[in-house]
Protein backbone atom coordinates (compact mmCIF):
# COMPACT_ATOMS: atom_id res chain seq x y z
CA UNK A 1 0.00 0.00 0.00
CA UNK A 2 0.96 3.96 -0.62
CA UNK A 3 0.59 4.88 2.83
CA UNK A 4 1.15 9.28 3.50
CA UNK A 5 2.05 9.69 7.18
CA UNK A 6 1.37 14.13 8.86
CA UNK A 7 3.52 13.46 11.82
CA UNK A 8 5.60 11.48 10.42
CA UNK A 9 9.01 12.36 12.29
CA UNK A 10 8.03 12.44 15.60
CA UNK A 11 8.20 9.84 18.63
CA UNK A 12 5.14 7.84 17.21
CA UNK A 13 5.63 8.74 13.56
CA UNK A 14 9.29 7.18 13.47
CA UNK A 15 8.13 3.75 15.24
CA UNK A 16 5.39 3.70 12.44
CA UNK A 17 7.98 4.10 9.52
CA UNK A 18 9.57 1.61 10.60
CA UNK A 19 7.10 -0.55 11.09
CA UNK A 20 5.58 0.02 7.75
CA UNK A 21 8.67 0.04 5.67
CA UNK A 22 9.55 -3.26 6.78
CA UNK A 23 6.09 -4.43 5.79
CA UNK A 24 7.12 -3.49 2.22
CA UNK A 25 4.68 -0.64 2.32
CA UNK A 26 5.70 3.17 0.06
CA UNK A 27 5.88 5.72 2.82
CA UNK A 28 5.18 9.38 1.96
CA UNK A 29 5.93 11.78 4.68
CA UNK A 30 4.18 15.12 4.61
CA UNK A 31 6.75 17.81 6.09
CA UNK A 32 7.20 21.56 6.50
CA UNK A 33 11.07 20.56 6.09
CA UNK A 34 11.76 18.00 3.66
CA UNK A 35 15.23 18.16 4.57
CA UNK A 36 14.79 16.24 7.93
CA UNK A 37 13.36 13.51 5.89
CA UNK A 38 15.83 11.01 4.96
CA UNK A 39 14.20 9.46 1.91
CA UNK A 40 15.29 6.29 0.79
CA UNK A 41 14.10 3.52 -0.92
CA UNK A 42 10.18 3.39 -0.36
CA UNK A 43 10.14 6.56 2.10
CA UNK A 44 10.10 10.25 0.19
CA UNK A 45 8.90 13.16 1.55
CA UNK A 46 6.26 16.04 0.52
CA UNK A 47 6.22 19.64 1.36
CA UNK A 48 3.30 21.06 3.09
CA UNK A 49 1.99 23.89 5.09
CA UNK A 50 4.47 26.56 4.06
CA UNK A 51 2.98 28.64 1.26
CA UNK A 52 2.45 27.82 -2.28
CA UNK A 53 2.97 24.13 -1.56
CA UNK A 54 0.70 22.02 -3.14
CA UNK A 55 0.90 18.02 -1.62
CA UNK A 56 -1.63 16.54 -3.64
CA UNK A 57 0.27 17.19 -7.20
CA UNK A 58 2.81 15.01 -5.70
CA UNK A 59 1.03 12.47 -4.00
CA UNK A 60 -0.14 9.84 -6.70
CA UNK A 61 -2.43 7.07 -5.63
CA UNK A 62 -2.70 6.86 -1.84
CA UNK A 63 -4.21 4.38 0.06
CA UNK A 64 -4.64 5.38 3.73
CA UNK A 65 -3.52 8.95 5.07
CA UNK A 66 -2.30 8.93 8.60
CA UNK A 67 -2.34 12.43 10.68
CA UNK A 68 -0.38 12.00 14.00
CA UNK A 69 0.77 15.65 13.82
CA UNK A 70 -0.08 18.47 15.97
CA UNK A 71 2.10 20.34 18.80
CA UNK A 72 3.47 18.11 21.53
CA UNK A 73 1.46 18.42 24.56
CA UNK A 74 4.41 17.85 27.38
CA UNK A 75 6.41 20.82 28.67
CA UNK A 76 6.60 22.43 31.64
CA UNK A 77 3.13 24.48 31.95
CA UNK A 78 0.15 25.15 29.57
CA UNK A 79 0.58 28.92 29.09
CA UNK A 80 -2.66 30.71 27.46
CA UNK A 81 0.44 30.87 24.01
CA UNK A 82 1.18 26.87 24.63
CA UNK A 83 -3.04 25.78 24.60
CA UNK A 84 -3.82 27.61 21.49
CA UNK A 85 -0.45 25.97 19.82
CA UNK A 86 -1.77 22.77 21.18
CA UNK A 87 -5.62 23.05 19.34
CA UNK A 88 -4.66 25.52 16.37
CA UNK A 89 -1.84 23.48 15.14
CA UNK A 90 -4.37 20.17 15.54
CA UNK A 91 -6.95 21.87 13.73
CA UNK A 92 -4.90 23.42 11.20
CA UNK A 93 -3.51 20.30 10.26
CA UNK A 94 -6.70 17.82 10.04
CA UNK A 95 -7.77 20.68 8.28
CA UNK A 96 -5.51 20.60 5.82
CA UNK A 97 -5.66 16.91 5.21
CA UNK A 98 -9.86 16.89 4.31
CA UNK A 99 -8.38 19.94 2.05
CA UNK A 100 -6.11 17.35 0.44
CA UNK A 101 -8.63 14.83 0.28
CA UNK A 102 -10.90 16.63 -1.20
CA UNK A 103 -8.31 17.25 -4.48
CA UNK A 104 -6.88 13.91 -4.94
CA UNK A 105 -8.59 11.79 -6.74
CA UNK A 106 -8.55 8.48 -6.38
CA UNK A 107 -9.68 9.52 -2.87
CA UNK A 108 -7.66 7.08 -0.31
CA UNK A 109 -9.95 4.21 1.32
CA UNK A 110 -9.01 5.53 4.95
CA UNK A 111 -8.35 8.67 7.35
CA UNK A 112 -6.85 7.40 10.69
CA UNK A 113 -6.52 10.49 12.38
CA UNK A 114 -4.52 10.99 15.51
CA UNK A 115 -6.39 11.81 18.84
CA UNK A 116 -6.64 10.90 22.48
CA UNK A 117 -8.07 9.34 25.41
CA UNK A 118 -8.30 13.00 27.33
CA UNK A 119 -11.12 12.48 25.14
CA UNK A 120 -13.11 10.96 27.85
CA UNK A 121 -12.21 13.37 30.88
CA UNK A 122 -10.70 11.77 33.98
CA UNK A 123 -11.75 9.86 36.56
CA UNK A 124 -10.92 7.38 38.82
CA UNK A 125 -13.59 5.11 39.15
CA UNK A 126 -15.39 4.82 35.19
CA UNK A 127 -13.75 2.27 32.83
CA UNK A 128 -14.27 3.70 29.13
CA UNK A 129 -14.73 1.87 25.92
CA UNK A 130 -14.97 3.14 22.88
CA UNK A 131 -18.60 3.52 23.24
CA UNK A 132 -18.20 5.37 26.25
CA UNK A 133 -19.97 9.00 26.29
CA UNK A 134 -18.64 11.85 28.16
CA UNK A 135 -19.45 15.60 28.87
CA UNK A 136 -16.10 16.11 30.18
CA UNK A 137 -15.04 19.98 29.93
CA UNK A 138 -11.78 20.23 30.63
CA UNK A 139 -9.07 21.36 28.29
CA UNK A 140 -8.01 18.09 26.68
CA UNK A 141 -11.10 16.45 26.44
CA UNK A 142 -12.33 20.19 24.73
CA UNK A 143 -9.14 19.62 21.89
CA UNK A 144 -10.05 16.35 21.45
CA UNK A 145 -13.63 16.78 20.26
CA UNK A 146 -12.77 19.49 18.23
CA UNK A 147 -10.02 17.53 16.75
CA UNK A 148 -12.35 14.36 15.84
CA UNK A 149 -14.71 17.31 14.55
CA UNK A 150 -12.51 18.22 11.92
CA UNK A 151 -11.54 14.79 10.89
CA UNK A 152 -14.90 13.76 10.96
CA UNK A 153 -15.63 15.95 7.74
CA UNK A 154 -13.44 13.96 5.74
CA UNK A 155 -16.45 11.57 5.75
CA UNK A 156 -18.16 13.63 2.90
CA UNK A 157 -15.52 12.10 0.59
CA UNK A 158 -16.65 8.67 1.06
CA UNK A 159 -13.65 7.88 3.20
CA UNK A 160 -13.94 6.10 6.25
CA UNK A 161 -12.56 7.42 8.74
CA UNK A 162 -10.86 6.58 12.40
CA UNK A 163 -10.51 8.60 15.39
CA UNK A 164 -6.99 6.58 16.94
CA UNK A 165 -7.36 7.62 20.54
CA UNK A 166 -3.67 7.27 21.50
CA UNK A 167 -2.72 6.66 25.28
CA UNK A 168 0.34 7.30 27.52
CA UNK A 169 2.86 5.66 24.55
CA UNK A 170 5.75 3.99 25.82
CA UNK A 171 9.26 3.87 24.53
CA UNK A 172 13.14 5.42 24.49
CA UNK A 173 11.10 8.66 23.92
CA UNK A 174 8.27 10.61 24.95
CA UNK A 175 7.03 10.38 28.45
CA UNK A 176 8.93 7.41 30.01
CA UNK A 177 12.58 8.79 30.01
CA UNK A 178 11.20 11.68 32.67
CA UNK A 179 8.98 9.39 34.42
CA UNK A 180 11.60 6.43 34.61
CA UNK A 181 14.62 9.45 35.93
CA UNK A 182 13.37 9.87 39.66
CA UNK A 183 14.07 6.29 40.02
CA UNK A 184 17.24 6.25 38.05
CA UNK A 185 18.51 8.58 41.04
CA UNK A 186 16.56 6.69 43.98
CA UNK A 187 13.93 9.10 44.29
CA UNK A 188 11.05 7.57 42.86
CA UNK A 189 7.53 7.31 43.94
CA UNK A 190 3.96 7.76 43.50
CA UNK A 191 2.45 11.12 41.94
CA UNK A 192 -0.53 12.78 43.94
CA UNK A 193 -2.46 10.57 45.61
CA UNK A 194 -1.09 7.47 43.12
CA UNK A 195 -4.56 6.01 42.63
CA UNK A 196 -5.02 7.48 38.84
CA UNK A 197 -5.14 5.17 36.23
CA UNK A 198 -2.39 5.19 33.90
CA UNK A 199 -3.73 3.94 30.18
CA UNK A 200 -0.40 2.93 28.81
CA UNK A 201 0.54 1.17 25.34
CA UNK A 202 4.26 0.36 24.15
CA UNK A 203 5.29 2.13 20.80
CA UNK A 204 5.60 -1.48 18.87
CA UNK A 205 1.32 -2.10 19.90
CA UNK A 206 0.68 1.92 18.62
CA UNK A 207 2.36 1.00 15.25
CA UNK A 208 0.14 -2.09 14.62
CA UNK A 209 -3.05 -0.65 15.47
CA UNK A 210 -2.87 2.37 13.46
CA UNK A 211 -1.66 -0.31 11.07
CA UNK A 212 -4.79 -2.58 12.19
CA UNK A 213 -7.06 0.66 11.60
CA UNK A 214 -6.07 0.93 8.20
CA UNK A 215 -6.22 -2.75 7.51
CA UNK A 216 -9.49 -3.98 8.94
CA UNK A 217 -12.41 -2.04 6.51
CA UNK A 218 -15.24 -3.14 9.94
CA UNK A 219 -13.35 -0.34 12.03
CA UNK A 220 -14.65 3.53 11.90
CA UNK A 221 -14.62 6.16 14.35
CA UNK A 222 -13.21 6.05 17.80
CA UNK A 223 -10.05 3.30 18.11
CA UNK A 224 -8.51 3.15 21.79
CA UNK A 225 -5.06 2.89 21.14
CA UNK A 226 -3.80 1.55 24.73
CA UNK A 227 -2.77 -1.71 26.39
CA UNK A 228 -5.37 -3.64 27.51
CA UNK A 229 -4.03 -4.02 31.33
CA UNK A 230 -4.00 -0.09 32.58
CA UNK A 231 -2.78 0.20 35.97
CA UNK A 232 -2.79 3.04 38.61
CA UNK A 233 0.19 5.11 39.00
CA UNK A 234 1.36 3.57 42.03
CA UNK A 235 1.23 0.65 40.74
CA UNK A 236 3.04 1.91 37.43
CA UNK A 237 5.82 3.69 39.54
CA UNK A 238 6.90 0.36 41.67
CA UNK A 239 6.77 -1.42 38.21
CA UNK A 240 9.70 1.04 36.88
CA UNK A 241 11.26 0.73 40.38
CA UNK A 242 11.58 -3.27 39.83
CA UNK A 243 12.30 -3.03 36.16
CA UNK A 244 15.02 -1.15 37.06
CA UNK A 245 15.69 -2.60 40.93
CA UNK A 246 15.44 1.00 42.44
CA UNK A 247 12.98 1.56 45.05
CA UNK A 248 9.76 2.99 45.55
CA UNK A 249 9.10 5.22 48.35
CA UNK A 250 9.14 9.34 47.98
CA UNK A 251 5.50 10.44 47.08
CA UNK A 252 5.69 13.43 44.93
CA UNK A 253 2.96 15.76 46.37
CA UNK A 254 -0.20 17.03 44.24
CA UNK A 255 0.64 20.30 45.68
CA UNK A 256 4.23 20.41 44.59
CA UNK A 257 2.99 19.19 40.84
CA UNK A 258 0.42 21.97 40.76
CA UNK A 259 2.93 24.49 41.78
CA UNK A 260 5.41 23.46 39.45
CA UNK A 261 3.29 22.68 36.35
CA UNK A 262 0.07 24.61 37.00
CA UNK A 263 -2.74 23.15 34.67
CA UNK A 264 -0.67 20.70 33.19
CA UNK A 265 -0.25 19.02 36.55
CA UNK A 266 -4.04 17.56 35.98
CA UNK A 267 -2.69 15.24 33.29
CA UNK A 268 -0.46 13.75 35.63
CA UNK A 269 -2.38 14.17 38.70
CA UNK A 270 -5.61 12.85 37.01
CA UNK A 271 -6.25 9.82 34.54
CA UNK A 272 -8.48 7.39 32.78
CA UNK A 273 -8.72 3.92 32.80
CA UNK A 274 -9.75 2.75 29.42
CA UNK A 275 -10.16 -0.61 27.69
CA UNK A 276 -9.21 -1.26 23.73
CA UNK A 277 -12.38 -3.25 23.58
CA UNK A 278 -12.57 -2.78 19.12
CA UNK A 279 -8.98 -3.81 19.23
CA UNK A 280 -9.63 -6.88 21.50
CA UNK A 281 -13.04 -7.50 19.64
CA UNK A 282 -10.82 -7.78 16.08
CA UNK A 283 -8.54 -10.70 17.36
CA UNK A 284 -5.54 -8.31 17.78
CA UNK A 285 -2.57 -10.07 19.78
CA UNK A 286 -0.65 -7.69 21.49
CA UNK A 287 3.12 -7.54 21.68
CA UNK A 288 3.17 -6.21 25.06
CA UNK A 289 -0.16 -6.67 27.01
CA UNK A 290 1.39 -6.39 30.66
CA UNK A 291 3.20 -3.48 31.75
CA UNK A 292 6.37 -5.28 33.37
CA UNK A 293 6.92 -7.00 29.95
CA UNK A 294 7.13 -3.43 28.54
CA UNK A 295 8.89 -1.54 30.71
CA UNK A 296 11.77 -4.38 30.46
CA UNK A 297 11.80 -4.33 26.82
CA UNK A 298 12.44 0.28 26.83
CA UNK A 299 14.29 0.29 29.97
CA UNK A 300 17.15 -2.46 30.22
Amino acid sequence: MHIVIAGGSGFVGKALQERLLKDGHEVTILTRNKEKVAEKNRLRAVEWLNPNSNPEKYLGNVDAIINIAGESINGFRWTKTKKKQIIESRIRTTREIVRIIGEMDPKPKVLVNGSAVGYYGMSDEDTFTEESKTEANDFLATVVRKWEEEAKQAEKFGVRTVYARLGVVLGKGGALPLMALPYKIGVGGPVGSGNQWVPWVHQDDVADLLLLAIENDSISGPLNVTAPNPVKNNEFGKTIGRVLHRPHWMPVPSFTMKMLLGEMSEMLLSGQCVIPRRALHSGYTYHYPELEQALENILR
